[in-house]
């Protein structure tokens, strides 16, 4: 799964993609310094794992991961090629959904492309570009709908979705704001519009505001706004994250300490995100190795065992599953068989966040 980090020039995007994966994406004080998108693969952070490893000492432990794409700055007019706009719209056209950073913090040596710091009108350019974007791309299908339609009468189902997008979009408002039923959906996700992925709104703050981030004025309005459309919001400080990236795990336990914090912003943002894509884990847990495994909500046992190797999909007899809550609670494998806490399940079981599972197969 693949999230796209985007915002204005200058608002703290690579900055803050340094931090996700230490991945040295370039940060300088100018537009443009990230032309190809760099991609970073993170460690979904899950305590529970830490646990599972205490209680069985495993040889190794392999969390799930996220890739997030650094995508260059957007400026107005990209939609019509302006900076490197076109280029830029088409690397987030391959990602399921966009971390969009909000820049709520006052830096005089950090030059803002539009003059002075102003998050709604940061986020109205972004989005009015994804919209102008999405309905280039609309008139064309509509157009060839049309054609299509005269030969077919099949297509008026499509052409009807493709109008009512277009009158959303010409409005200025996102695809998002519109609902669709299940055969609609299947039919507006494969256009793979821009303003029809979900947003998780990053708001950069300063470190001044890092235990005080309710009271900045900006993150306010960024949370009101985000609240109209059913998007979350994150609060990060990029300059804290970015130090933190160079601590062992030791060490960053100390310095969240130090100021208060529970967790890191990237913490937070990594599991929003994962959220904002409606995964959920399962572990498995054994001597040689505890792991996490990420699949969409709703995914039926068979298809989970395809996530580990296709073969246990095929030839899938059974899982066997324990919740996490239990076995930490019985204190291990034996004892939750004795509480009989281990349930065996078959082909229709929707898979639950927190399972550990065993999967039975003979291929």
């Amino acid at each position: 799964m693949k999230l796209g980090i985007v915002g204005l020039p200058n608002v703290g995007k690579s900055t803050l993609f340094n931090a996700i994966t230490s991945a040295g994406a370039e940060s300088a004080n100018y537009p443009f310094c990230t032309i190809e998108p760099n991609v970073g693969v993170v460690a979904v952070p899950d305590e529970r794992l830490e646990k599972l490893a205490e209680m069985i000492n495993p040889k190794k432990v392999t969390p799930t991961a996220i890739e997030f794409y650094d995508i260059a700055g957007l400026v107005k007019g990209a939609s019509k090629g302006e900076g490197l706009g076109n280029k830029f719209l088409s690397h987030i056209r391959e990602v399921a959904a966009i971390v969009h950073v909000v820049r709520c913090f006052e830096d005089e040596n950090i030059t803002h492309v539009e003059g002075n710091i102003d998050p709604i009108r940061d986020i109205e350019i972004i989005n009015l570009e994804l919209i102008l974007s999405d309905l280039e791309l609309i008139n064309k299908r509509i157009t060839k709908t049309e054609k299509l339609l005269k030969g077919d009468k099949s297509y008026q189902k499509e052409l009807d979705i493709l109008i009512r997008i277009r009158e959303v979009l010409e409005e200025g408002k996102s695809v998002r704001t519109l609902d669709f039923d299940e055969d609609e959906e299947k039919f507006v996700k494969g256009l793979n519009l821009l303003s029809y992925k979900p947003v998780l709104y990053a708001a950069n703050i300063s470190e001044d505001d890092i235990t005080s981030e309710d009271e900045n004025e900006y993150v306010k309005k960024v949370k009101e706004y985000a609240k109209n459309e059913n998007s979350e919001v994150v609060t990060i400080c990029g300059k804290i994250e970015a130090e933190i990236s160079e601590l062992d795990d030791e060490e960053k336990k100390e310095f969240l300490q130090e100021l208060g914090l529970k967790e890191s912003g990237l913490d937070k943002l990594i599991k929003a995100s994962y959220k904002l894509l409606g995964l959920i884990s399962f572990l498995t847990a054994g001597e040689k190795e505890v792991r996490a495994w990420t699949i969409k909500r709703g995914t039926k046992a068979p298809q989970a065992a395809g996530k580990i190797h296709s073969d246990m999909e095929r030839g899938f007899i059974r899982a066997e599953v324990v919740s996490y809550d239990d076995l930490i609670s019985a204190g291990g494998y034996s004892q939750a068989r004795e509480k009989g806490l281990i349930r065996l399940e078959g082909k229709d079981y929707v898979m639950q966040d927190g399972d550990v599972v065993v999967f039975r197969f003979n291929v």
